[in-house]
C-alpha cells in the first residue's frame, strides 16, 4: 500500500512513539478490508511500539481504531487514510503513542478539562483538502481526553452513511449524532463550541 518513500519517513516518525498502541482492526470479506488489513500490517512492521489485533467490534467495516495498548483510546478511521488524509494518519499514531500536539498549552489544558461525552463523526473525501484540518483536530482531542471519541469516515467507502445522514460536502461533522460543522474548523474553533 505504501511507496518506498512513504515507508521510510513514516518509520522515522514512529520512532517518536513513547507508549505502545495497538490497532485494533473491524475487518470484513471486501476488498477494501484486505487493503486496509495489508496497510496496518506494514504499520505495524515499522515500529516495534505498534501491533495490529484483528478483533475490533466497530459497526463500520473496514475500519481501525488507535489505541493505547490496554486502553479505549477514541481515535478510529472507517476507512484507509491515505490520500489527503495520510497525515491525519500520521499524527493519530504519534498523539496516541504519547508524542506531544504542537498547540498551544492553554488550549491543550482546555481539552483536557472538558467533561461529558463528545462522540465525534467526520465524514472526508480522500480528495479534500479541508477534510486533514478537521480530522486531526478532532483525533487530537480524543488522543488527549478520554471523555472524547472520534470516527474520521471515508464518505466514497460508506455512501449509505453519507445518505443515511445527508451529507452534502465534506468535511462535515456530527456531535453525538447531532449536526455539529461543515466546512474547515481548527482546534481553537472546535472547543469554542463546545
Amino acid at each position: 500500500m505504501l511507496d518506498a518513500t512513504m515507508t521510510q519517513q513514516l518509520g522515522a516518525y514512529l520512532a517518536n512513539i513513547r507508549t505502545p498502541i495497538e490497532l485494533v482492526a473491524s475487518l470484513d470479506d471486501s476488498e477494501k478490508a484486505r487493503d486496509l488489513g495489508a496497510l496496518l500490517n506494514e504499520i505495524a512492521a515499522l515500529s516495534d511500539k505498534v501491533t495490529v489485533r484483528n478483533d475490533g467490534r466497530a459497526p463500520l467495516r473496514p475500519s481501525f481504531q488507535i489505541a493505547r495498548v490496554g486502553e479505549d483510546t477514541g481515535v478510529e478511521f472507517a476507512g484507509i487514510p491515505l490520500g489527503h488524509e495520510f497525515t491525519s494518519l500520521v499524527l493519530a499514531l504519534l498523539h496516541v503513542g504519547g508524542h506531544p500536539p504542537k498547540e498551544e498549552a492553554e488550549l491543550l489544558e482546555q481539552v483536557k478539562s472538558l467533561t461529558g461525552s463528545f462522540h465525534f463523526e467526520t465524514f472526508y473525501s480522500l480528495t479534500c483538502q479541508n477534510c486533514p484540518d478537521v480530522v486531526q483536530a478532532l483525533n487530537m482531542m480524543a488522543a488527549l481526553n478520554p471523555a472524547i471519541r472520534h470516527v474520521a469516515i471515508d464518505g466514497a467507502l460508506f455512501q449509505s452513511e453519507v445518505d443515511k445522514r445527508k451529507v452534502m460536502a465534506v468535511p462535515t461533522v456530527f456531535l453525538n449524532g447531532e449536526p455539529f460543522g461543515q466546512g474547515r474548523m481548527d482546534l481553537a474553533q472546535i472547543v469554542s463550541k463546545l
